[in-house]
């Protein structure tokens, strides 16, 4: 039996005894690792600036009411970290899927989802349908997960930052899915989520940046995304605002934008397609015949 899947799945689908297994978090140790690097290091970055100036205060007047405050301040951030480690640790331990196995091989009759410490089974029948979500923003992407839908719950399968399954071809997983679902009438879907709430002013396009997305002058910007329905937005920014108060900067909706790149790439290929080679011309037609 081979050990691994061909094809672009090599790293997250493997035949196991009982059937395919579909690999979220390959390493349990590495992912908790990861949440409670994040709970260690986030209370103190946010506490910092406090702490330090508590402690200037309290060595430069060496007053005990200073020293309180800065010992105060170390206990609730030393609070924050045990408390935020506890909840990561928990989330990670009760929520996170670790794998998925769909027995047993050929016709599955059964799903075990694995958490950290616990496994849970079901049967096929209870499974309505799987839905991989795949979110985008300006094409790339941002996260991939698998849903599994059941009579009377939804679970979430998302793989862990690293995994190999977040870097794998969202239609692939699809396509592997419904190979192993075909035979059991269960419904495999794919969803695309893109994002467009992006932040005015401050994440949307200058002139210069749309230009060179579609690689047009920067003067012919303005007339494309007037009539290609790219929204704008005009401001002051607050440099200006002071010294020339009338000095206004126009941006441009980045999802839209994007869209627009997508529709000039598209139709500039098609018209190389078009021009393709030269057609013969009436002198090349005669020496054609001739010889």
């Amino acid at each position: 039996m081979e050990t691994r899947h061909p094809g672009p799945l090599a790293d997250v689908v493997a035949p196991v005894t009982a059937g395919w297994r579909l690999v979220f978090v390959p390493s349990r140790a590495r992912e908790l690792a990861v949440a409670l690097g994040g709970s260690v290091l986030v209370p103190p970055m946010i506490a910092a600036p406090f702490l330090l100036a508590a402690l200037v205060a309290a060595v430069v007047s060496g007053n005990s009411f200073f020293w309180g405050g800065f010992w105060v301040l170390l206990v609730l951030t030393v609070g924050a970290v045990i408390l935020l480690a506890a909840a990561m640790v928990y989330a990670a331990v009760s929520m996170t899927v670790r794998w998925v196995e769909f027995r047993p091989l050929g016709t599955p009759a059964q799903v075990v989802i694995a958490r950290f410490l616990r496994s849970s089974t079901m049967a096929m029948t209870d499974l309505r349908r799987v839905v991989v979500v795949e979110r985008l923003s300006l094409g790339q992407r941002q996260s991939i997960k698998v849903v599994l839908h059941t009579g009377s719950e939804t679970v979430e399968c998302e793989p862990a930052t690293s995994a190999p399954l977040s870097r794998v071809d969202a239609q692939a997983l699809t396509g592997w899915l419904t190979e192993q679902l075909v035979g059991v009438q269960v419904g495999v879907e794919r969803q695309t989520e893109v994002k467009r709430d992006f932040l005015r002013p401050d994440e949307w396009w200058t002139p210069s940046r749309t230009a060179e997305l579609w690689r047009v002058p920067v003067g012919e910007v303005d007339g494309i995304a007037a009539r290609r329905g790219v929204e704008t937005y005009g401001y002051t920014p607050r440099a200006a605002a002071m010294y020339s108060p009338g000095t206004s900067v126009t941006v441009y909706d980045p999802g839209r934008a994007y869209e627009v790149a997508e529709e000039l790439r598209a139709e500039r290929a098609a018209g190389r397609a078009a021009d393709g080679p030269a057609a013969p011309g009436p002198a090349e037609d005669d020496a054609t015949e001739s010889r």
